[in-house]
């Protein structure tokens, strides 16, 4: 034992972002705000505003997707007791979507990529839901925006 080293582990030292990620986004914001470029956690800063960005993607599409759904049942399933639930929820999908694209407008220009994803997706989701039911594998109304956000398409 007496000519052995003992090797002893070191732990890298855990940065502020994994320790508590409140406070190193506050202290990002003071090092933007004071112009300090030089103490800005690059790597992170970067990592959180590509985050940003495909959580607008990801909620975009999320609430097309309920929306299809729930269109996909209100003009397909003959079920009148649940018509009202389901408009409900297609009114309040359109409100979120509202404002999602307020918030981020150049979503627009994906509008029509992410509807035939979640148009797919939702597809997907109520032929499983009801199996006897038949549904149109295309979209069979308007995606432009302003239709598919204010027109019932079950009214004539």
């Amino acid at each position: 034992l007496l000519g052995e080293s003992i090797m002893t582990v070191t732990a890298s030292p855990i940065s502020l972002y994994e320790q508590d990620l409140l406070l190193w986004t506050e202290e990002t914001i003071r090092h933007l705000k004071a112009k300090n470029f030089d103490d800005l956690d690059l790597d992170n800063l970067i990592e959180e505003i590509e985050t940003l960005g495909r959580s607008e993607k990801k909620e975009l599409k999320s609430r097309l997707l309920v929306l299809f759904e729930h269109l996909l049942k209100r003009l397909y399933v003959p079920m009148p007791l649940e018509y009202n639930g389901w408009e409900r929820t297609i009114r309040e999908q359109r409100i979120q979507l509202e404002l999602v694209l307020e918030v981020s407008p150049s979503l627009k220009s994906q509008l029509q990529e992410s509807c035939d994803q979640a148009w797919r997706l939702a597809l997907k989701k109520v032929q499983g839901d009801y199996p006897d039911t038949e549904f149109p594998t295309t979209i069979p109304f308007s995606t432009e925006r302003l239709t598919l956000l204010n027109q019932n398409f079950w009214q004539s």
